[in-house]
Order: structure tokens, then sequence, then C-alpha cells
């Protein structure tokens, strides 16, 4: 199976990528419009609460309506278009809805000339990713993805240790993530659920394909269904990988191979033992597995792998014998030396420890964020390009999305230009 290749931005081009953005005075403040502001989105708006939260918008009234009361002079929508139709005075978008919908959100407040912030992933697609990111490049717009730990001690830190060569030669790296906290292996529900009055279930929809409404889907455990989701790995992969990409200068991928976990299970407890459930079983599932890993090759001989649902990589040999990996993880294997980062808390250690344990750490040669939100507010008002800008946040999305299409159909997906 073959999708699209692209190269990786050469320091050329990523330098006119991070051209300055058109926008307001530095001694301004942004006019700021949320979109999906229930859960995240809260916290993306409050990060960014030094500037001006001018209009909000959100189907979901019951589930907003803290974020509502806390910003009593925005103006209130349930449908973002009339929002972007009628807030004219708006510089910049933060787009927090369900992966589905990312696109087509981003896609209008870039027309209007307003910068973006967006959830990771970008996109529901990689065809999606690269429309945006094309978009937000002629449009000249200040662009960033949520992820914060681009601009985290651990993530520079993490990317200087391999780049200073202690470790060697490094071909091999793992990450894994204690995800999927939703359910996933599900079938889809035949019972029908009358969405309340206070749910816009349309607009929640977007240009997914129409089914009736169910709350297995809406307000959390949207990102086990692959109409409206990418799994474990589209919600957390973002995180790791530009450590790997940053720290390895890595190209994008050649490929991506998956293995999974289904056992199906049916999406409500009063739905268990109807024969419609068992027959569905046999057919292909619309939710992600319980668990998968995700192998992608990289030109020069470098594997990824990535690890979700509760599988790890094998447990190094060096590690030593009470210590046990964590949660979540990211480790570097090379040929003198394993970095097992704390880029998600904790220390990170360097393997074997007897060798490492008096070892200085290596000069602090990665630029330090003012802040991840700040890179974008200060971006919007013509400032440099934020770190996890489009054009970057772009190959993030793609690769993680290149494994998701490994999961989803169990085949060698190779990535083509």
């Amino acid at each position: 199976m073959m999708i699209p290749r692209r190269s990786l931005l050469g320091a050329a081009a990523f330098a006119a990528a991070r051209s300055q953005a058109q926008g307001p005075a530095a001694s301004d403040k942004l006019n700021l419009a949320g979109v999906g502001i229930g859960a995240m989105g809260a916290g993306y708006l409050e990060a960014c609460a030094s500037e001006n939260i001018v209009a909000l918008a959100d189907v979901d009234d019951v589930f907003a309506a803290k974020t509502f009361a806390k910003y009593p002079q925005a103006a209130r929508y349930r449908d973002w278009r009339k929002l972007l139709e009628r807030e004219k005075s708006v510089d910049g978008v933060i787009i927090a809805t369900p992966d589905h919908t990312h696109a087509e959100i981003a896609l209008a407040a870039i027309a209007l000339g307003k910068h973006v912030y967006c959830a990771k992933p970008m996109t529901h697609t990689i065809e999606q990713a690269r429309a945006v990111t094309r978009a937000a490049r002629e449009k000249r717009v200040a662009t960033q993805m949520s992820v914060q730990s681009c601009a985290s001690e651990d993530a520079c830190a993490t990317e200087e240790w391999v780049r200073s060569g202690a470790l060697g030669t490094v071909r091999e790296v793992h990450t894994w993530s204690d995800r999927p906290v939703w359910p996933q292996g599900m079938v889809r529900p035949e019972r029908a659920v009358n969405p309340p009055s206070t749910l816009a279930w349309d607009i929640w929809l977007g240009s997914a394909p129409k089914r009736p409404f169910h709350p297995i889907y809406h307000p959390f455990n949207w990102r086990g269904w692959y109409d409206f989701g990418t799994g474990a790995l589209g919600d957390m992969g973002c995180h790791t990988l530009h450590i790997i990409f940053r720290a390895l200068q890595l190209p994008p991928p050649l490929s991506a191979s998956a293995s999974s976990n289904f056992t199906m299970i049916p999406a409500s407890s009063q739905e268990a033992d109807q024969p419609w459930m068992r027959a569905k079983t046999l057919k292909t599932p619309e939710t992600f597995p319980h668990a998968s890993s995700v192998v992608w090759d990289f030109p020069g001989g470098v594997r990824v792998f990535w690890y979700d649902g509760g599988w790890k990589p094998p447990r190094p040999q060096l590690l030593d014998a009470e210590a046990e990996l964590p949660r979540t993880g990211l480790l570097f294997v090379g040929d003198k030396g394993t970095l097992l980062s704390g880029f998600s808390g904790g220390r990170s250690r360097l393997l074997p420890e007897s060798k490492f344990k008096d070892a200085p750490p290596p000069a602090k040669t990665v630029a330090r964020s003012i802040g991840h939100y700040q890179e974008w507010i200060n971006a919007c008002k013509g400032g440099p390009a934020p770190n996890c800008n489009f054009e970057f946040g772009s190959l993030l999305t793609e690769t993680a999305l290149l494994g998701v299409e490994a999961i989803r159909t169990g085949k060698t997906v190779r990535w083509r230009s």
C-alpha cells in the first residue's frame, strides 16, 4: 500500500517557513476565539488568557458551560461557521474539537487570514495535513500544534544527550504510551438514542459519515472510533515523535507496519448477548484495537517502534534489576549506550548506569522555549514561528497517521511522493 511521501524541510526551507507572520504589534492583545471548549480547549484558552478571549463555540451547552461562564464577555456560538462569519475582529482561532473536524475548521480560519492553534494530531488524514499546511504557508499565518512537550526542558535535554554522541550510533528507538484510557475494540451500537436538546449532534458530526447519536461517542470516547479519532497513536504519538525526529535529524519514514490485538466487545453491556453483536464481530470493526505496536523504517537503517494498550518494548538488559519501565517512555538504543528518557516526568537514565554515573551533562546546544503557548502568541504578533508550527507538526502528524493506517489495514504502508 502506498501513501505519498514528502521530504523533511531543509534548513533553508525551515527558516523560510518560520518567517514572521503579520499581526498586531507586540504590545497589543490578540482577539482570540475558541472552538471546542469543553475539555482540552478550556486549558488552551486558560494558557492564552493574557490575550482577549472574544468568541467561543461549542456544540454541547452542558459540557462547555464552565468555560462559557469563565469568559462572560465572549460571544457564544454553537456553530463555529457562524463564529467565523460574524466575528471579524478575531486574530487567532484555538481548535480543540475531535480529530475529524480539525481540518475543516483550520482551513476555514486560515482562508480568512486567522492564525491557528490546533490540537494534535493536526488532522484526521494525511491528505488533510498537507492541505492545511499548504494553506497556512500561502496565507503566512502563525500556527502551532498542541505538542506542549516540544517546549519542555526534558525534550531539550534528551535531544542534547542523543546528539552529543554519548550513545554512539542510534538506529533503534522505542516509545510507548499508557493509552488508550477509553474503550476500543467495539462494534457500533444498534440501539438508537436521541441526542439531548443541549447538543447539536449534526454539527458535532461535521463531515463524518452520518450516524445516530449514542453516548459511546460523545463527549470523550470518540478517540477510539475510526470515523472520529486516530486511536492511541494519533492521540499521543506526536508527543515523542518530535524528540526522535529532532534528535536523530530524520527525514520522513519509508514505511510503517503494525500488529494489534482485537477482542471485540459490545458498545454497551445491555447489548452484550444480542445476536447482532456476535455476528458483527466477524466483520471489519469500526474502532481501534485494544493494543497495538507499530514499526517505522527510516532511511539509513533507523527503526522506530511504538507500543500502546499495555504493550511495552523488551526490558533493557542494562536496566537495574529492581527498576521497571515507566507507564510511558522513550528509549534510544545506541551502540555505546542506551537512554531511557524521562520526558514525561521522572529521571532520565543513561545505561549502563555504571558507565555514565559520573558523566557530565552535554552542553545546552538546543534553544530553550519561552513557553509553548507564548511561542504562538508571539508569532501571531510577528515573532518567529513556534517550535511545533504546522510545517513540523504536519511531519509528526503524517508519520503518526502512516502508523494509524498500518494498524487499520494490517498491511505495510509505504510513503511516496
